[in-house]
């Protein structure tokens, strides 16, 4: 009699969950065009991606091989009021990476929405080419968002 019960009661609510699951996920990959992403995850990382506002200040289309490239990055969204912002310079097309900084725990007031805070982004770029540069700032709660643009070193 108490087996019955466990049966009832534990065993055959799972059974039917992962009947009824099975059947609904079947139907929805059938649809075209669709397809089953249960946990989404922005490049390799790792975080989950938030799109929002995200602008680099101060970059020049083209730059001479001695001067420096000097940016900021503004954010116009209150969830990235604190993390940790990484700007990146790339070779263009090759994805080599040429240099990287990384300003930790930037936290900024609602007036001021620029970072870095108390630092600057500069690098001499010596050698001429396309070059992509990307800002990526992540927040406390590993939310992640990110802007690119291309410049000519000459």
């Amino acid at each position: 009699m108490a087996s019955k019960k466990v049966l009832v009661v534990f065993v055959l609510p799972v059974i039917f969950s992962l009947v009824f699951g099975s059947a609904v996920m079947v139907d929805i990959l059938q649809k075209p065009n669709r397809e089953l992403n249960m946990w989404p995850m922005s490049s390799s990382e790792g975080f989950s991606t938030y799109t929002a506002p995200i602008e680099i200040i101060g970059l020049s289309n083209q730059y001479s091989t001695s001067e420096p490239i000097e940016i900021q990055v503004k954010i116009d969204d209150s969830s990235f009021d604190c993390g940790d912002l990484y700007v990146t310079i790339y070779s263009a097309g090759k994805n080599d990476v040429i240099t990287q900084n990384g300003f930790l725990e930037q936290c900024f007031e609602q007036e001021s929405t620029v970072l870095p805070v108390g630092d600057e982004f500069s690098k001499v770029i010596d050698t001429p080419g396309s070059y992509e540069i990307v800002a990526q700032m992540v927040s406390k709660k590993l939310m992640n968002i990110s802007i690119s643009e291309v410049f000519t070193v000459k």
